[in-house]
């Protein structure tokens, strides 16, 4: 399988737009205020999207900052920041490529995010780049999972929402492909818009790339991090790992 997908390139446009009614699980702020509090601030959410939960943990009086790989993404959270009365500071960059002017006793992704960069490569330079935005006795919060192949009576099936103009928002899976050697899945979404007798459709590449027992750890590793702990969620889907700076 050819991956040359950029996330970047996946949250845009109608994308964006139709992503908070769509998406199917929500990040609670709760577990990660309770990360921050316990790790310490300043704190940084990777791939903080429109803003959830960044704008509930800065609610809450937190010093977290965010970033995000899509500037479509950014400019819908810094609209909600200003709708909801809160001042936020978001930065427009890759995990990949961290320079960010300010180190972190926090940094973490709200949900397995991580996956969504393509390969080993890619990973081992966001590793990196939280390696050196770590605080002295800093610690990251990055969650994953190993993604299942869509079943067969999926394809097609679409999840649909109301949009705040009436608009009928509708996203289903029409394509799939897996290489189970490289570790990555490529699910083909439609994201369809329709609204007074006018449809409007993108389809989109969803690339998750997963690690062996062991791989993850080991690119920490390389990376100059080690792993703190490692717990399971309550549903058993996503593997939580802590990581710290390598003595």
């Amino acid at each position: 399988m050819d991956v040359d997908v950029d996330p970047a390139d996946f949250y845009t446009g109608i994308v964006a737009e139709m992503y908070a009614p769509l998406k199917a699980v929500s990040q609670e702020a709760g577990p990660y205020a309770a990360f921050v509090r316990e790790a310490g601030s300043p704190a940084l959410e990777l791939g903080c999207g429109d803003g959830d939960p960044l704008l509930a943990l800065r609610q809450l009086g937190l010093d977290v900052e965010g970033v995000d790989s899509s500037a479509d993404m950014l400019t819908r959270c810094r609209r909600r920041a200003k709708e909801q009365g809160v001042e936020v500071v978001v930065h427009h960059q890759r995990m990949e490529a961290l320079d960010l002017p300010r180190r972190y006793r926090a940094v973490f992704l709200a949900g397995p995010t991580f996956n969504l960069l393509a390969d080993d490569a890619v990973a081992l330079a966001a590793l990196r780049g939280i390696r050196s935005h770590l605080a002295e006795g800093g610690t990251a919060l990055v969650p994953l999972f190993v993604p299942s192949p869509t079943p067969a009576g999926q394809f097609g099936r679409a999840r649909t929402a109301i949009g705040a103009d009436g608009a009928e928002l509708r996203v289903s899976v029409v394509g799939e492909e897996r290489d189970e050697e490289a570790r990555t899945q490529v699910t083909v979404l439609r994201y369809e818009r329709r609204h007074g007798g006018v449809s409007t459709a993108v389809d989109r590449d969803w690339v998750l790339h997963w690690y062996p027992p062991g791989g993850f750890e080991a690119l920490a590793a390389a990376a100059g991090l080690t792993v703190a702990s490692v717990a399971d969620t309550a549903d058993g889907g996503v593997r939580e790992y802590r990581l710290r700076a390598a003595d």
